[in-house]
């Protein structure tokens, strides 16, 4: 972690020279990586250290690198989760079952084989990481361009970080800190973990194109990283899982209250999300300590994965992949909602709704009904249709 500060001088590097030749270009002190300027600055201070402006102060976090080698995931999948991704088809999910018999003679041969392609695809995930955040970069020079004014907001915020989880660590450090909780100490820690954890950062990855796919009023990449709530409390939650399964269980507690008092997001530290989420507006989203999203999710705003209040231990809902749920939703208990199901707006669901179905209304009914449901032919979540069979079965006219 380095914190630098470099002036604006003749002596400065061809390329930041180039950089700050516009008229319009902001603020003469910035934190920058010592890799982005490619020569060597005198480190002032070896923590987070603000710099100070005319017309502002502001601390930013900045990681020149990624030193360490990413850690191995477990790559073992049962049967149940692979025909569920096989029936969505989803080409990103690696495919590690083999056809070849386990035996004694031939598990050390397979687990050699297993072990090979974790490599690969963790490579894999990061090189994609890696292109996702130089196109980031890109978009976010486009809007400097459009936007002169913002020029200070972009350079501290995405352009002077070397990598995806500097920049992350150091947003979510900005956006969540206080008097009493500086932002250095959570950058130093949201950075620990993301660093640590490359999981998380496919996952980010992953929930960036799932916005920019399904969400019309998400314009770009750097869009959705700066500027969409849902998806930042996404990622702080994930930040906030990890400590809690770690047992820094005060630490994850106080991420999930900042996250509640600035986003408005309410989940419980203990939830396990999946990747590929979509929170659209996300505003007054609560999910319990025992619930579980799972891939490809999308979830609009005022929706409660709540208990039913009357029991303790595993008391909340689980979301199957691909699962769509309505604004203004309430689900209630340990219900399981199957892959594939569309919940329609202001719904309460009490029981279990099954896969590629669509219930709606208080308490909630299946479309076509319980002995013959309206099945969907087409991932709800990916689609974002909220409509479709609903209308259709609705007397109501206006």
């Amino acid at each position: 972690m380095k914190a630098l500060a470099v002036p604006l001088s003749s002596a400065s590097p061809p390329l930041f020279t180039s950089l700050c030749s516009t008229s319009h270009f902001l603020g003469p002190l910035i934190s920058m990586s010592a890799n982005f300027f490619g020569s060597p600055f005198v480190v002032q201070n070896p923590s987070l250290k603000p710099f100070k402006h005319s017309a502002c102060t502001m601390a930013t976090c900045v990681h020149s690198s990624r030193t360490e080698t990413p850690p191995q995931t477990n790559t073992e999948i049962d049967d149940r989760v692979f025909d569920r991704y096989v029936k969505y088809c989803r080409p990103d999910f690696p495919d590690l079952v083999s056809c070849v018999p386990i035996s004694e003679k031939k598990s050390k041969t397979l687990h050699t084989q297993t072990q090979t392609l974790s490599e690969e695809d963790g490579a894999a995930r990061d090189e994609k990481v890696d292109d996702l955040w130089q196109r980031m970069k890109d978009e976010a020079r486009s809007d400097v361009d459009q936007e002169p004014i913002l020029s200070y907001y972009y350079f501290s915020s995405i352009l002077s970080h070397d990598t995806m989880e500097s920049a992350l660590a150091n947003y979510l450090s900005m956006k969540l800190s206080n008097s009493s909780l500086p932002s250095g100490i959570l950058c130093d820690l949201f950075l620990g973990v993301l660093t640590e954890d490359q999981e998380i950062m496919s996952s980010v990855g992953d929930d960036l194109r799932a916005v920019k796919e399904r969400d019309p009023a998400c314009i770009s990449y750097v869009h959705c990283f700066l500027n969409f709530k849902g998806f930042l409390a996404c990622q702080a939650h994930r930040i906030a899982h990890n400590l809690w399964s770690k047992g820094r269980k005060i630490l994850a507690l106080l991420i999930q209250n900042r996250v509640s008092e600035v986003f408005a997001v309410d989940i419980h530290p203990g939830a396990k999300i999946g990747r590929g989420i979509l929170l659209d507006h996300a505003t007054g989203l609560v999910v319990g300590e025992t619930a579980v999203i799972g891939n490809n999710v999308s979830i609009l705003h005022s929706v409660t994965l709540g208990g039913t209040g009357k029991v303790s231990g595993d008391r909340h809902p689980k979301i199957g992949d691909g699962v769509l749920i309505g604004a203004g939703t309430c689900v209630l208990g340990n219900v399981r909602i199957e892959d594939g199901a569309k919940i329609g707006a202001g719904s309460v669901v009490l029981k279990q709704v099954p896969a590629r179905t669509t219930a709606v209304g208080n308490p909630a009914r299946l479309i076509g009904g319980k002995d013959n449901p309206v099945m969907l032919d087409r991932i709800p979540s990916l689609t974002m249709d909220h409509t479709s069979h609903i209308s259709e079965w609705s007397d109501y006219v206006i």
